[in-house]
């Protein structure tokens, strides 16, 4: 006799009870997951604090924090939740804000890697966000202390230090030396 594991939904998702982990849903099925360290977490901050007062003061569309849950497909559902992510001002609804989870990928997805991600893990989740939508990906990794970009059909950049972030046409006009978030 076989085992059989229950689909979750989405909407099951948003309404579970906090046990203290956050998950991410993955074709129905949850994926707990731990909490980031003090380095992962500061340099979220250091990305989120500079690019969230870029795009509230120059009205390009809202910035999202880690626990804000992206509906990528639905039956089975899958539901992720990058450490920042950006959608632009013409993508969010006239009657604001949903109370639910966003429906589709946003237009930049930042994730910090993790010292439990495996390098299988973080590429899966880039191929991921870019297949469903996702403009660009910021890849930043506190190890070797770089940020790769990634975008579709392109080949991914990796820059160092020295370098400068650069929103593009997603974010335009937003720059960031890579230093600052490593500091």
């Amino acid at each position: 006799m076989s085992a059989t594991t229950q689909s979750v939904t989405a909407e099951q998702l948003l309404v579970m009870p906090s046990d203290g982990f956050r998950y991410a849903l993955v074709k129905g099925e949850l994926r707990k997951m731990s909490p980031g360290n003090a380095e992962h977490g500061a340099i979220i901050v250091r990305i989120t604090v500079p690019l969230g007062a870029y795009v509230l003061s120059h009205k390009l569309g809202e910035a999202f924090g880690a626990e804000t849950g992206f509906v990528l497909t639905r039956k089975p559902d899958t539901v992720l939740a990058p450490d920042l992510a950006f959608v632009r001002r013409d993508r969010i609804p006239s009657a604001g804000l949903p109370k639910t989870f966003w429906e589709g990928a946003p237009d930049l997805v930042v994730e910090v890697v993790s010292p439990s991600d495996t390098y299988v893990e973080v590429e899966e989740k880039v191929a991921s966000w870019l297949d469903l939508g996702a403009q660009v990906v910021w890849v930043v990794n506190p190890k070797r202390r770089t940020v790769t970009v990634h975008r579709p059909n392109q080949t991914p950049r990796t820059l160092t230090s020295s370098d400068t972030l650069d929103g593009e046409d997603v974010v335009p006009g937003f720059r960031l030396p890579i230093s600052t978030i490593f500091a």
